[in-house]
């Protein structure tokens, strides 16, 4: 699992910070979420292949978190992209797509599909054999969702030398990968854990922006391995965070704390401030596992 945050700042795009987006590597999957300004340019600055991106994920309708997409849909079509591509975001983000392609007259030249969200509770959008993704319902001016992906568990992996030891033909390998026990010519039945290794376990990656302080997500979030929160505001500015519905860095690592998670990411930063590292500091007062997002920045997670 790997993370690249290809912009991270709130509000307006500058000649050194990008707006939000970011593309999550997963179980050989690429999933960009949001899509600010400029996204297609940081996707080619980083080396990401567009033609790997067959889902894209929109938190709210917010410019800074998808006026970057009509381009990409555009560039798509430029490259003759044959897959078909997914969007997945709230109720109108069709409307405003469709509207541009059609007054443009720049119809893509691959399946283009939308899933619109409305919901406010917790939903499954998302799903395949490798991995699944669900909604994180959060609190902020406009309807807004952030997202939670998960790993499925795999199967258990064969363990070669105990197969070869008791000469069990390669017929039955899915049968072991799969879990069952193997009863051998003999009449001895060999439990399936000898013959195989335990699967890795699996990972999370919560992506909340943007959002007020909101505990309602606490048990969504719960124990993942990574979160991705927003701290658009120091402590000094709280009185503008609560009026505008954003969260600050010491909101954030509260937020972390109490659902248990691993590791904290924090991003979405107002441009107002000179020092990242500022965050960084106030939410460690809080909460110990603190990384800071940046654009071109990558994680393994």
């Amino acid at each position: 699992m790997k993370l690249t945050i290809l912009g991270c700042y709130a509000a307006t795009p500058r000649t050194i910070t990008n707006p939000t987006a970011q593309i999550l590597e997963i179980k050989n999957r690429l999933f960009l979420i949001d899509c600010g300004e400029g996204t297609q340019v940081q996707l080619r600055k980083n080396k990401i292949k567009f033609s790997k991106i067959n889902q894209i994920f929109i938190s709210h309708l917010h410019g800074d978190h998808f006026y970057g997409l009509i381009g990409l849909i555009s560039t798509f079509s430029l490259l003759n992209r044959n897959n078909d591509l997914h969007i997945y975001g709230p109720k109108g983000i069709k409307e405003i797509i469709m509207l541009q392609l059609r007054l443009s007259n720049s119809w893509p030249n691959f399946g283009l599909h939308f899933h619109e969200l409305t919901s406010k509770e917790s939903e499954v959008i998302y799903e395949d054999e490798k991995v699944l993704v669900k909604t994180i319902p959060l609190k902020h001016r406009i309807y807004t969702n952030g997202f939670l992906f998960q790993e499925k568990i795999d199967k258990r992996k064969l363990n070669i030398e105990a197969v070869q030891k008791y000469q069990i033909e390669k017929c039955y390998y899915q049968n072991i990968k799969n879990g069952k026990d193997i009863l051998l010519d003999n009449g001895t039945l060999i439990p399936n854990v000898q013959l195989t290794f335990d699967p890795e376990i699996p990972r999370s990656y919560a992506f909340c922006s943007d959002t007020a302080y909101n505990e309602a997500i606490l048990l969504i979030i719960e124990k993942a391995d990574v979160l991705y929160h927003e701290a658009t505001f120091l402590q000094s500015e709280e009185n503008l965070a609560a009026k505008t519905m954003h969260s600050t860095a010491i909101e954030a690592a509260t937020i972390a704390k109490k659902a248990q998670v691993k590791q904290l990411i924090l991003g979405h930063y107002s441009t107002r401030y000179d020092n990242i590292n500022l965050f960084k500091e106030e939410a460690e007062t809080v909460f110990p596992a603190i990384l800071l997002a940046d654009d071109g920045v990558s994680f393994d997670l």
